[in-house]
């Protein structure tokens, strides 16, 4: 014969007989009573004595109770609220990093797509200057800030000897509009990633530490959290966003396997020769590994531990 049963949902705590009919109960006022249900669940079991929780049949028949129209309103408003409740706190650090890492590689995508055609628009009125400044933003902060005579001044060329066409000032300006908008991205970047960095600090200190801020940022986006990116192992997280790479081996063993992934952008690798470029990968990633766990249980910071311990064996600064 069954005993008494004890169920708990948002409206309160509840004592069902064998009949499945509520013989006691205790009302939460609030979300922090549901918080609290160990206490209410404890008194019911202080005067009841033992109480089974209902699965099966008896779980079904007991849910059903709480269709009838004394409870069922209450019961759905109570329910919202708690689903409100676990959205508010699904937002996590993580999620902050993940968007803070996708908004800064949206600004990249836009600063190049906009550079490539100030440099294309630039080069119809001063080309000399479009080929001389490679780097994107200082060419970008140079046409903004100068005439172009003085930009020639500096590649030591007479605007006679100029191969651009003389154009009026309204169309000038137009395109040092445009430098002064690429100039505008680079700052609003530059604030994303020192903003991505004191995340970081708080998050991921160790994995930031070996692997770089933005590289950890990606890890943890390809991946969708730090806690899943500390239960991967090593041999994986070093080949993170490489995934096509590794299908094409699978199907076809002629192709080479990958050797790595995101952590390709490393300067540990860049820096390294290129037949030694799998074995700097595996270390990273071991150290990674370690220093994403450690992060993930809020251990003590280890950072610059793993970060010397690869630089000694390589003998690379980074």
């Amino acid at each position: 014969m069954p005993g008494k049963f004890l169920f708990t949902n948002a409206l309160g705590s509840f004592v069902f007989n064998e009949k499945h009919n509520a013989v006691d109960g205790l009302l939460f006022h609030s979300i922090e009573d549901y918080k609290e249900k160990s206490i209410y669940e404890d008194k019911l079991r202080q005067r009841h004595g033992n109480l089974e929780a209902p699965t099966g049949k008896n779980l079904y028949d007991i849910l059903s109770f709480f269709k009838n129209k004394k409870y069922f309103s209450e019961f759905q408003k109570k329910n919202l609220e708690l689903t409100k409740e676990s959205l508010r706190n699904s937002v996590s650090s993580d999620l902050l990093i993940i968007q803070t890492i996708n908004t800064i590689d949206e600004i990249d995508k836009t600063i190049n797509a906009l550079t490539k055609r100030l440099r294309d628009w630039y080069s119809l009125y001063n080309p000399e200057a479009s080929n001389k400044i490679k780097d994107h933003q200082k060419f970008a902060s140079l046409v903004s800030h100068n005439s172009k005579s003085q930009l020639l001044k500096e590649f030591s060329i007479s605007e006679k000897d100029s191969m651009g066409a003389d154009l009026k000032q309204t169309d000038v300006s137009a395109m040092i509009l445009l430098a002064s908008q690429i100039n505008s991205f680079y700052g609003l970047k530059e604030n994303y990633e020192s903003y991505l960095k004191d995340l970081e600090k708080e998050v991921c200190p160790n994995l930031a530490s070996v692997v770089g801020v933005n590289i950890a940022a990606k890890l943890i986006e390809h991946t969708g959290s730090l806690k899943r990116l500390s239960q991967l192992p090593a041999s994986t997280l070093q080949i993170l966003g490489a995934e096509k790479a590794l299908f094409r081996h699978l199907r076809n063993k002629r192709n080479l396997p990958p050797k790595y992934g995101l952590l390709h952008e490393h300067q540990l690798i860049q820096k390294s020769k290129k037949d030694m470029h799998g074995k700097v990968a595996r270390a990273l990633a071991d150290k990674a590994s370690i220093a994403a766990r450690v992060d993930y249980f809020q251990g003590k910071f280890i950072g610059e531990k793993l970060k010397k311990e690869l630089t000694d064996k390589f003998k690379i600064q980074y």
